[in-house]
């Protein structure tokens, strides 16, 4: 996908994070159904809304799919189903239709989805079930994800991310902003549960975010029985700020609060 335009960029500086790994998750794409099928007489659902079909041939226009569930055979059209990688990621959605399948039953609040923006070219939106309170009902929010010139996406311009995946596993550890945190993909009906399992992606717990106007110079420099793993920094940081220190004794600076 190419760069995101001058109308998708933002009037603030997206924070440029560190560097992360590179992914090396590839996968085909699902074949996901958008809409109810009913048989020709409407007595019978051939397919449901949100279902993973199975394709049989593919002439560019017209997909001949098996569903899933029913295990009957059908012609669709194409613009009738989506493409989803990673499990979340949506091709082929508008907002109305993210909204539709995000309602479904089987999702509840934090479920999501990430799809191409309809009103901002090559940029992405992330649609995230939730609830005001007890006393309103479900509903479904939308961001859009911009993307800076080398490839880099943000919701936020404090923050920024190598890939959607990274994005996504951020915000599934800690709302961050968001209306709520992210729980697990938009369900989707077939899908076997072993692959499922493959493709979420699992939260990344780091550790707590230290509140350093709280830290004293003491508990810095301390180290730990263990070793330096649950120290509040690495030993190569302890010792440099020990050799800093030595240097500066003379001044009136003090790092006990």
């Amino acid at each position: 996908m190419g760069l995101c335009p001058s109308r998708c960029s933002s009037d603030h500086r997206a924070l440029e994070n560190p560097p992360e790994p590179p992914s090396s998750v590839s996968e085909e794409p699902l074949i996901v159904s958008l809409f109810d099928f009913l048989s020709f007489d409407g007595t019978e659902l051939l397919m449901t809304i949100g279902e993973r079909l199975g394709i049989i041939s593919d002439d560019g226009n017209v997909l001949r799919v098996r569903s899933t569930t029913t295990s009957r055979e059908m012609y669709v059209p194409n613009n009738y189903t989506a493409k989803v990688t990673q499990r979340w990621l949506f091709t082929g959605v508008s907002r109305l239709k993210a909204e539709e399948l995000l309602m479904q039953p089987q999702n509840h609040i934090g479920g999501f989805l990430i799809r191409e923006s309809e009103t901002n070219a090559d940029c992405f939106s992330l649609s995230v079930r939730w609830r005001v309170s007890a006393l309103y009902s479900d509903c479904v929010k939308h961001y859009l994800i911009f993307q800076l010139q080398n490839g880099r996406v943000y919701i936020t311009p404090k923050r920024s991310f190598s890939s959607l995946k990274r994005l996504v596993e951020h915000y599934s550890e800690s709302a961050e902003g968001l209306c709520c945190q992210l729980t697990e993909p938009c369900f989707i009906q077939g899908l076997d549960v072993s692959r499922e399992n493959t493709l979420v992606v699992p939260p990344v717990h780091g550790k707590p975010t230290n509140n350093w106007k709280d830290i004293s110079r003491s508990m810095i420099l301390k180290r730990t029985r263990t070793g330096s793993e649950n120290s509040l920094v690495s030993e190569g940081l302890r010792e440099a700020i020990s050799s800093y220190l030595q240097m500066t004794e003379g001044n009136n600076q003090c790092w006990d609060t």
